[in-house]
């Protein structure tokens, strides 16, 4: 047995080979670009002509001769051995059928040591002829917990969707799920087991629709779905909170005009408003559009169509007329909806000025921070325009109250950081899924943020009011109204550049109406019987209820 170098092209294929049956182009292709990149690795086995030729016949090696020629190569190295007396049929064999391929783990650890001797992965993937998504596929096995790798090395192998979700957890959670469902000796693991103990739920980037800057506000960070088709945005996010707020957020800003936000019921359709008839033809000027999230957490919209308003006699408001008597043009409302936006924003600027800076009674502090809680924003979606999510703005605070030993400890000072920043954190009157409705009216007006809204006096807000709440501004002032409303518009501008003007529908104070409402629906009702679901009445045993007890524990508490 000895070493040559031949030119390929001489070599003649054995007619004993027991590969009949051609290779794909695919994988020809591959084996020309690997030679091509890296040579042959391993050389053919030769043998010479048995019949007394000066030629070589192929023993082993017929694709990589071939991928050689189609490399272009001028010559190869070859291994000459004797002929075998059956003509190689049985080393022709052996040859294809006792070999068994590189499993992921050893193609991955593979990888890791080329890399480490300097290979990039551009490199890596041109010498193998992979792609790089390929070669980066197969390093997310480094994210994988040693104990799985090592049982992923025995041949046991999950599918590529459970290894996406093994690769994605951490390896604390991994080492937590693989505690209990890890397998046991000479069995197969339960993979499915596994990924369903560390999946979590996905929002794609490619369902979002508010753009990178909103993700970034939002502090979404995309991760590649390298298991993805190529061909398809990938990337997404486990922040399901972050995902959905930025679709709220997007819906809000480009709400169409007669549009409105609303929610999917149970079967995922939206919720109208009542009467409200969907439409699915051409639309008309007249109909309104409704935005809402699927389960999915994708944008949808659908369009709906209010009734008519019926006149005193039951005929329709277009009049005895009919058709043709033209409705009374929709008065203006005195903000427009961009105006009531701002005056979200200016009065949640102030409040949190308010409970950053005015006096306030430590019992007040309490009473504020209780209703706070009973806010319909809380989930809670920050209003204080912090990117992070509101465990993060307020744990900090939170650790500075408790001591190594888990006791709380800390002085009042440090109580009233903590307590104020809840308070930014949870209060809003921003028109968005953050808005904590009236209990943000209250707590303005009982820290006075009033004092601390700004001045409203500006081209930008004025844009915002009708002629009427033009004219109404300039009741308590020196400005006279002009025929014109952009005059009337400029100078009031010019007028307030000189003094503060705060609109009425911005103050804090609640309608008295609304807080009423909101009263008798929160009110606490005490039922002296209890009611089963099945409508049958259960008077309470005297004995098993110390009334006098309880209502001394309570005094008790509040002292």
């Amino acid at each position: 047995m000895h070493i040559i170098k031949i030119d390929p092209r001489a070599l003649k294929d054995n007619p004993d080979d027991a590969r009949k049956s051609k290779s794909t182009p695919q994988g020809d292709a591959l084996l020309a670009a690997t030679i091509k990149a890296v040579g042959i690795i391993q050389p053919p086995v030769v043998s010479p002509e048995a019949d007394g030729g000066n030629g070589f016949i192929i023993q082993a090696g017929h694709r990589r001769t071939r991928g050689a020629i189609a490399a272009e190569l001028e010559e190869i190295e070859v291994i000459v051995t004797d002929p075998a007396a059956d003509g190689g049929a049985m080393r022709s064999m052996v040859e294809n059928i006792a070999r068994e391929p590189l499993n992921p783990v050893d193609q991955w650890r593979a990888i890791e040591r080329l890399v480490a001797l300097g290979w990039t992965e551009e490199g890596i993937a041109a010498a193998l002829s992979l792609s790089v998504r390929q070669i980066k596929k197969l390093r997310l096995l480094a994210n994988v917990l040693p104990a799985m790798l090592d049982q992923m090395a025995k041949g046991d192998m999950p599918d590529e969707r459970q290894l996406r979700t093994i690769a994605a957890a951490s390896i604390a959670e991994q080492k937590e799920v693989w505690k209990a469902h890890k397998s046991k000796k000479n069995e197969t693991t339960s993979w499915w087991s596994v990924a369903n103990g560390l999946s979590k739920t996905r929002m794609y980037a490619r369902d979002a629709s508010f753009d990178d800057e909103l993700a970034q506000a939002y502090g979404i960070a995309w991760v590649e779905d390298l298991f993805a088709p190529a061909d398809e945005d990938s990337r997404y996010t486990t922040d399901v909170e972050a995902f959905l707020g930025a679709q709220q957020e997007w819906m809000t800003n480009n709400l169409p005009k007669n549009g409105m936000i609303t929610e999917s019921n149970n079967w995922g359709q939206p919720e109208l408003p009542k009467k409200a008839e969907r439409v699915y033809g051409k639309p008309k000027k007249s109909d309104c559009t409704a935005m809402y999230l699927d389960r999915e957490g994708k944008v949808q919209s659908v369009v709906y169509r209010m009734p008519e308003p019926q006149t005193a006699n039951g005929m329709s408001a277009k009049g005895k007329g009919g058709e043709g008597r033209a409705l009374a043009p929709a008065q203006r409302p005195d903000v427009t909806q961009k105006g009531q936006d701002m005056i979200g924003d200016f009065r949640t600027d102030a409040l949190h000025e308010a409970l950053q800076r005015a006096p306030i009674e430590d019992d007040t502090l309490m009473a504020l921070l209780v209703i706070a809680f009973a806010g319909q924003n809380v989930r809670v979606d920050s209003g204080s325009g912090n990117s992070g999510s509101f465990r993060s703005q307020i744990a900090p605070h939170a650790a500075m109250l408790v001591d190594e030993a888990g006791n709380l400890t800390f002085d009042k000072d440090t109580l009233r950081v903590a307590v104020r920043s809840v308070l930014i954190e949870v209060l809003s009157c921003r028109r968005n899924m953050s808005n904590s409705g009236i209990v943000s009216r209250i707590a303005g007006a009982v820290v006075g943020a009033d004092s601390f809204l700004p001045n409203m006096g500006t081209e930008d807000f004025l844009l915002c009011l009708s002629r009427q709440a033009l004219e109404g501004a300039c009741a308590d002032t020196s400005v006279l109204p002009r025929n014109k409303v952009r005059d009337t518009r400029a100078a009031l501008v010019e007028h307030f550049s000189q003094e503060r003007f705060v609109h009425a529908s911005a103050l804090f104070a609640p309608d008295t109406n609304e807080l009423a409402d909101w009263k008798a629906h929160n009110e606490i009702v005490e039922d002296e019987d209890a009611t089963d679901v099945d409508g049958s009445v259960e008077e309470p045993d005297e004995s098993d209820i110390d009334s006098d007890a309880v209502s001394e524990g309570f005094r008790e508490a509040a002292e």
